[in-house]
């Protein structure tokens, strides 16, 4: 259900949410080689279908950057946007099934070590591909969250491209803004409820298209070309706009390709939503837990549609929910708001939204993502210790360097080690002591679970035992022990007689000890 005891707080948030998912979802269509339409398709889909669906209070779906080189490599693989667009719908029924067969739970089993890096990666990625707007170039594409672009520069070759190709108009824009978000967030949002209900992003944006208005007027030749605005299709009637819609054609949908392409954008983009929904349930201040099952089903239901009408894949966004939370945010009803506002304008306004300039959406986006990527929480991560920091900052460089996903299986990857690593010494307990004939006696009290993995770490334990002393092998405390561990017990009986040890091994509180007395050679 959708609550509307939030408006005066999801209300702006909605409005500033919108603001910051237009350019997104055109310049996700531009990157996916798809038409510019389709990422708006995507936008309001995620905003209305999926958000009345969805459990999650904070979460906005939409387009996802992170699918861009899937789509723009299956688009031209099958030769046809209509055909790409039937794996879309049956990605979504995939993702429909996955949510009934309960595999929600698959996004707990991440981290939180990876998942912080995810945020603060991606906090990162915001902040270096939008420095390019803010200094108006604005060649590369909006929204994207890839290292390679698909010219072959890269996101730091764009940083000196961009000091090449500066737009004054841009600049003033862009400084402007970021110091009133600023000063807004940090001393305005302070002093009364109005700066807390009229948010600073809006006050930007608005500020961008006067200021630009004023250029045009006052100095031509320094106002900011229409590259350097919001650029969205508009439809001369209503019929036209009706006809940018386009149907999926099902005649290949039954293929290995496209059955193919429907499994790999499911997994995918079920993946990446559950690691959003588990991050955004982070940033959330009243920390809800969301269903994660029912968003599955949601982002199904919201990937048909978006199918069927001619829009891209959905799935959760971090972006745009991190957007919302830092805009406050209280309830679904500013995702809600955010999508209806964005087939709105698109059907009233279009032509007022392409006033906006990027480089005032740029500023909004540098300050997001210097949020998610604050140095207090490397700090914080550091504090932790190298298990915590090291899987961090790997999955941050990895997700910087490659793509989303890429760089949280990196992540993953180390996470593991770390892992595997701590179970590896964590399999026992030596304890020792005197006995009255002055012998050294040891006492190995095994871990609640012990795996193959901890083998070695027993072996190595057991070869330092002395001849002649005592050992109890104590696993009355083990719910499992491993084969591979038992027979490494049963091996060591030999050893022990050999070194004349006198071994007992007690299996349960209630059972006597085997004692197996140490035979002299």
């Amino acid at each position: 259900m959708v609550s509307f005891k939030e408006i005066k707080n999801d209300l702006p948030a909605g409005i500033v949410v919108f603001l910051v998912a237009v350019p997104l979802c055109l310049g996700i269509a531009m990157a996916s080689g798809a038409p510019l339409f389709s990422g708006i398709i995507a936008g309001f889909v995620g905003g209305i279908v999926v958000t009345l669906i969805s459990g999650s209070q904070l979460g906005v779906s939409g387009p996802a950057a992170g699918l861009a080189v899937i789509v723009l490599h299956a688009i031209e693989g099958l030769g046809s946007y209509e055909v790409f667009l039937s794996a879309v719908v049956l990605a979504g029924a995939f993702q429909l099934a996955l949510g009934f067969l309960k595999a929600g739970s698959i996004g707990y089993y991440f981290p939180s070590s990876v998942i912080k890096g995810m945020l603060s990666g991606i906090g990162v990625i915001i902040i270096l591909k939008q420095i390019p707007h803010a200094f108006g170039y604005d060649e590369s594409y909006e929204g994207s969250l890839h290292f390679m672009e698909p010219d072959g520069k890269t996101t730091f070759s764009l940083l000196f491209d961009a000091i090449r190709y500066v737009s004054p108009a841009a600049v003033i824009i862009s400084g402007l803004s970021l110091a009133i978000l600023i000063f807004w967030e940090q001393i305005l949002s302070k002093k009364g409820k109005i700066f807390q209900i009229i948010q600073g992003p809006l006050v930007v944006v608005i500020l961008g298209i006067v200021l630009n208005l004023l250029f045009l007027n006052v100095y031509p030749e320094m106002a900011l070309s229409a590259n350097h605005l919001v650029e969205l299709p508009v439809a001369d009637s209503l019929g036209g706009f009706f006809q940018q819609f386009t149907a999926p054609d099902f005649s290949r949908v039954l293929t290995y390709e496209v059955l193919f392409l429907a499994g790999t954008l499911a997994i995918v983009a079920s993946l990446e939503t559950l690691l959003c929904l588990e991050a955004t349930d982070k940033l959330d201040p009243y920390k809800r837990i969301s269903p994660a099952n029912r968003e599955l089903k949601a982002q199904g239901v919201g990937n048909i549609v978006s199918g069927l009408l001619g829009g891209l894949p959905v799935t959760q966004v971090i972006v745009r929910s991190s957007a919302n939370i830092q805009s406050g945010g209280r309830t679904k009803l500013s995702a809600l708001i955010h999508g209806v506002l964005i087939l709105g304008s698109v059907i009233a306004i279009p032509g007022l939204l392409n006033m906006i300039p990027l480089a005032s959406l740029a500023a909004i986006l540098i300050v997001v993502g210097y949020k998610l990527a604050k140095p207090a929480l490397f700090k914080s991560m550091y504090r932790g210790g190298w298990n915590q920091f090291l899987p961090f900052v790997v999955t941050v460089l990895a997700i910087v360097f490659t793509d989303l996903l890429t760089g949280i299986g990196i992540g993953m990857v180390v996470g593991i080690f770390f892992i595997l690593k701590n179970s590896y010494h964590v399999s026992h307990t030596m304890l020792t002591e005197k006995t009255p004939a002055g012998k050294e006696k040891y006492r190995m009290v095994l871990a609640e679970e012990v795996t193959f993995l901890n083998k070695g770490n027993i072996m190595q334990t057991l070869r330092k035992i002395p001849a002649n002393a005592e050992l109890e092998i104590d696993m009355s405390r083990s719910a499992v022990v491993d084969p591979d561990v038992r027979e490494l017990i049963e091996d060591y009986k030999n050893t022990a007689r050999s070194n004349n040890i006198k071994l007992s091994i007690k299996e349960t509180a209630e059972d006597e000890k085997l004692e197996y007395e140490g035979m002299k050679f």
